[in-house]
């Protein structure tokens, strides 16, 4: 373009731009003489609604351009915390395979200093063959722990900077009787650098669910809007808009892929014969992989960080998970013990009813001893103020306890028929295993000695008669008294 025609072109502009200008002024003078003629009431109106519109539009503008909030993330205790408690655990006898197995897998993918990606998202989103486009040519990697990820499948591949990628192919959620796989695929996807979520269309309820979980851990994360190419232009900003709102800020890049593949159609020749073609499709992850190497450009020892808080949370999670199974556990066996003993002490009694006190050295050893397996701290008062509650729960209780146990043992005459001893004593077990019970989930969940708490749930589990709860306590009375009784 000459020096000439620029100067032209600049001239025009500028007087296009005056002209507006002037006809802007015009307008706004003219408007503002007409709006003066007005009567006053009718001119406050107005001037209140023009006030209204500029506050409306201020605040809006502001809510707009609001800094985006950073995403709340899990902080995770230390890894020298969670390996204390995983050797606690080890002590008791309980299950900690998998929890070591996953802390020497920790240790060794740091050593590897590899960049791990994972592709998680639902089945039938495509996953497969976005990493065979990813990472064309790619070999699938050994994996040091063998059987236990017989469903994962580790590729390696260059990355556009000459790197090294590791990429996890994981199972896909949402598939039916899956759940195993499913915890497969999420423990995989934390033990990664980076994840990329792939769907194929608009994020439903469950897929926004685990692109917020994501989040949560704080996965440096990429959404892949898959299969991109079967859609209109139109179509894929329309569906690009709702997944960025669905997303709720949570990926750190939101692209569309296609992964290629073969496509089938039919098409009329000019002679009038119709032929099936195939014909492969092209490809498209430039978008995807740009977008990953942005996420890894800061290296490995910098994203490690990320990756071990992630997995370590993970970690908390399923020690708390074992921690609270082994407790329940054994709060099973305590809870059966006191109620064994509870039923051997009252064999004796010859009218039922007229004593339904719990048997307090009994009961406050049953209370230390479930406080003990909780990690609560209780003292003598806090067990005789549980006891006190215990007590004003058996007295307005009395008459259901004994209907109860009644209504058990008709099923079982040959014990129904033995007298007020076994009406008794299946009133004890009936007491203690409400009482065990109540007082389990009530440090299980608060982790103090709350009476009042328990003393809820033991009015409760009181008026439990289902069929397989007496089943299992006319069984344990049943053992007692034979045991009781030198029988075999």
């Amino acid at each position: 373009m000459s020096r000439r025609f620029r100067l032209l072109t600049a001239a025009i502009g500028i007087a296009a731009f005056a002209w507006l200008l002037f006809a802007t002024l015009e307008q706004a003078l003219s408007t503002a003489q007409r709006f003066m003629t007005l009567p006053l009431g009718i001119r406050w109106l107005i001037g209140a609604v023009l006030a209204v519109m500029l506050v409306a539009g201020v605040a809006f503008g502001a809510y707009w351009l609001r800094p985006r909030k950073k995403r709340a993330i899990v902080a995770a205790p230390d890894r020298g915390t969670i390996a204390a408690r995983i050797d606690a655990l080890r002590d008791q006898h309980a299950g900690t395979e998998s929890l070591r197995a996953e802390l020497d897998e920790l240790d060794r993918r740091r050593a590897s200093r590899r960049i791990h990606l994972a592709l998680f998202g639902e089945i039938s989103v495509g996953k497969s063959a976005l990493i065979a486009a990813l990472l064309p040519g790619a070999q699938a990697a050994s994996d040091a722990r063998g059987g236990t990820t017989r469903e994962v499948t580790l590729y390696d591949g260059l990355a556009p900077d000459g790197d090294t990628w590791t990429i996890a192919d994981v199972p896909g959620s949402a598939e039916a009787d899956g759940e195993a796989h499913e915890r497969l695929a999420r423990d995989e996807v934390l033990r990664a650098h980076a994840v990329v979520y792939v769907c194929a269309g608009d994020l439903t309820r469950t897929q926004a669910s685990e692109v917020r979980w994501l989040g949560y851990f704080g996965k440096p994360m990429v959404l892949a809007v898959n299969k991109a190419d079967q859609w209109t232009d139109a179509e894929r900003e329309a569906i690009l808009t709702r997944v960025t709102a669905h997303a709720e800020g949570m990926p750190d890049a939101i692209v569309t892929t296609s992964a290629g593949g073969e496509e089938r159609f039919t098409r009329r020749l000019a002679d009038g014969r119709v032929e099936d073609v195939r014909r492969a499709r092209r490809p498209d992850v430039d978008a995807l992989r740009d977008a990953l190497a942005r996420l890894t450009a800061p290296g490995v020892d910098a994203l490690e960080s990320q990756r071990e808080n992630a997995v370590l949370a993970r970690l908390h999670e399923r020690t708390s998970e074992s921690e609270a199974a082994f407790r329940a556990g054994e709060a099973e066996r305590i809870v059966t013990r006191h109620a064994r003993r509870a039923i051997v002490g009252a064999m004796a009694a010859v009218a039922p009813g007229t004593d339904l006190i719990v048997q307090g050295a009994l009961a406050a050893s049953l209370a230390r001893d479930l406080a003990r397996l909780y990690g609560v701290g209780v003292s003598d008062i806090e067990v005789e103020s549980l006891l006190r509650e215990a007590r004003l729960t058996l007295r307005t209780g009395t008459s259901v306890v004994l209907a109860i146990a009644g209504n058990a043992l008709k099923a079982f005459p040959g014990l129904g028929t033995l007298g007020g001893g076994v009406l008794h004593a299946f009133a004890y077990a009936l007491i203690f295993d409400s009482l065990g019970r109540a007082l389990a989930a009530t440090l299980a969940e608060s982790h103090r000695l709350d009476g009042a708490e328990a003393a809820r749930r033991m009015r409760e589990l009181l008026e439990d008669g289902t069929a397989s709860r007496l089943a299992r306590l006319t069984e344990l009375t049943r053992d007692a008294w034979r045991g009781s009784r030198g029988e075999r």
